[in-house]
C-alpha cells in the first residue's frame, strides 16, 4: 500500500477466519474496502497509512480443509483511544471476497513497554558491569540510565502530539513546561503529570487550553525573560492556578531533583503573581503623590438581605475547610463542594444560585462565572485582583463581616 515507515507505539494483533480459500492480498483488500468511510476521512485506514499514522499491515496466513485462518498485525502511531477505535473498526469485517469471515482482536501491545523492558535489561547488564569493574563515575551512569528510562516514558499527547509524561490524563493536576527537554527532566525525577507547550511561535496549543479548563495547572517557567514571555502568552488564553520558576538564569531542563522540588514547593498562586506584577508596575510608573488627607472611617458593609443563620458562626465553620457553599434565593443550601471545583460547577450547573460562601480566593474568573449565573452575593476569605464586578453583585470578605458584629 506504499505505507510510510513509522515508529509505532502500539501493535494491533487480530485473528481472522474465512470460510474459503483466500490469500494475503484478499484479506488486506477487505480491510481497506470494508472499513472505508465508516468513521469518516480522519479514521480512514488508507488516509492514516498515507500520513504515517498506521504502518504496513502484515498477514501470517495458513489454509486447512478449504478454510483460511490468519493473524493480522497493524502497527499504530495513534494515541491509545484512536488505536482502540481502529481495532474495533477491523473487527467489523464480515467478508473476504465472496466468503463469510470473522475477525477478533487478540491483543493491543504497547510497544513502548517492550522498549522499557529492553532498557531495564540493559540496566541489569550495566549493574553487573559496575559490580565487576571499577567505573570512573557511577553517578553519571545512573543519571544516563534515568534519562533513558524517562525518554522511553515520554508520550505524544493530543492532536499536536505534545511531549508529555504518562500521567497527564490520570492526574487532577498538571505541570506545563516549555519544551521536550523540560518534560524529560521532570519525568526523570518522578513528575509524570507534565506536558510541554513546544514553543508558542504558532500560538498556545488548543490541547493546553482545553486541559487548563478541567485540571489544576502549574506553569513551570525558565528563570529568564523568555520564561516570562511564555507565561504572559499562556495567560491570554488558558486558565492558570500556580506559577513556579527556575532559579535566575537557569532552565527547567538543567535543574536537579532538589532544585525542581524547591521551585515547585515555592510556587505562587496566579493572584499573588498578578499582585506582584501590579505592585512592580506601580513602583516603576506611579507619579509622586500629594500629601494624603486623613481618611474618614468607612461605614461597615451591610448585606442586601439578612441570612437566616449566624454569619459569624458560619465563617468560623468554613475557615480551614477550603470549601464553598452554594445558596438559592431563600438562603437554602444547594451544594457544598471543594473551592477548586467551584469554577466548573458555576460553568455547568443548572441550579438557581443567589449567594456563595467560600473559604478561598475569589478571582476574576469566579466573578465572571458567577455573574452569568445571576449570583448577587459572594462572601469570601480573600479576593484576588478584580477588574470588573457587576453593579448588582456584592462581594464581602470574612474580615469585613466580622467587623460588622
Amino acid at each position: 500500500m506504499g505505507a510510510l515507515t513509522i515508529v509505532a507505539k502500539y501493535m494491533i494483533v487480530a485473528q481472522i477466519e474465512v470460510n474459503g480459500s483466500v490469500d494475503k492480498s484478499d484479506i488486506i483488500g477487505a480491510l481497506f474496502s470494508q472499513t472505508e468511510g465508516l468513521l469518516g476521512k480522519d479514521m480512514d485506514l488508507r488516509e492514516l497509512q498515507m500520513m504515517g499514522r498506521i504502518g504496513r499491515i502484515e498477514v501470517d496466513i495458513f489454509e486447512k480443509n478449504g478454510k483460511t485462518k490468519a493473524k493480522i498485525y497493524i502497527p499504530s502511531n495513534l494515541d491509545r483511544y484512536e488505536t482502540a477505535l481502529v481495532a474495533a473498526l477491523v473487527e467489523s469485517i464480515e467478508r473476504v471476497g465472496p466468503y463469510p469471515a470473522s475477525v477478533k482482536v487478540i491483543e493491543i501491545r504497547d510497544l513502548r513497554e517492550e522498549k522499557r523492558k529492553k532498557i531495564i535489561e540493559k540496566a541489569k547488564e550495566l549493574v553487573k558491569l559496575i559490580e565487576e569493574e571499577i567505573l570512573p563515575d557511577t553517578k553519571e551512569i545512573i543519571e544516563r540510565l534515568k534519562e533513558d528510562v524517562a525518554k522511553a516514558e515520554v508520550v505524544e499527547y493530543g492532536p499536536e502530539r505534545l511531549p508529555a509524561g504518562p500521567d497527564v490524563d490520570k492526574s487532577d493536576a498538571i505541570i506545563i513546561v516549555e519544551g521536550r527537554a523540560d518534560v524529560v527532566n521532570l519525568v526523570k525525577h518522578g513528575y509524570r503529570n507534565v506536558i510541554a507547550l513546544e514553543g508558542i511561535s504558532r500560538g498556545v496549543p488548543q490541547t493546553i487550553i482545553d486541559l487548563s479548563k478541567k485540571k489544576n495547572v502549574t506553569v513551570f517557567i525558565d528563570g529568564d525573560k523568555g520564561g516570562e514571555l511564555v507565561l504572559k502568552e499562556l495567560l491570554k488564553v488558558a486558565h492558570v492556578d500556580y506559577i513556579a520558576r527556575a532559579p535566575p538564569g537557569k532552565e527547567v531542563e538543567q535543574l536537579t531533583a532538589k532544585e525542581i522540588a524547591k521551585a515547585l514547593r515555592n510556587k505562587i498562586s496566579l493572584e499573588e503573581w498578578l499582585a506582584q506584577q501590579k505592585a512592580s508596575g506601580e513602583r516603576a510608573e506611579a507619579p509622586p503623590q500629594p500629601a494624603q488627607q486623613p481618611q474618614q472611617e468607612q461605614p461597615a458593609p451591610q448585606l442586601p438581605i439578612q441570612a437566616p443563620f449566624d454569619l459569624e458562626k458560619k465563617i468560623e465553620e468554613m475557615l480551614g475547610t477550603l470549601e464553598a457553599e452554594i445558596y438559592d434565593q431563600n438562603w437554602t443550601l444547594v451544594k457544598r463542594l471543594p473551592v477548586r471545583e467551584l469554577p466548573d460547577f458555576l460553568a455547568t450547573s443548572g441550579d438557581s444560585i443567589y449567594a456563595i460562601i467560600l473559604d478561598g480566593i475569589t478571582t476574576q474568573r469566579i466573578v465572571d462565572l458567577a455573574a452569568k449565573k445571576g449570583v448577587k452575593v459572594i462572601i469570601t476569605a480573600r479576593t484576588g485582583p478584580l477588574t470588573k464586578v457587576p453593579e448588582d453583585m456584592s462581594i464581602y470578605t470574612f474580615e469585613q463581616l466580622k467587623k460588622t458584629e
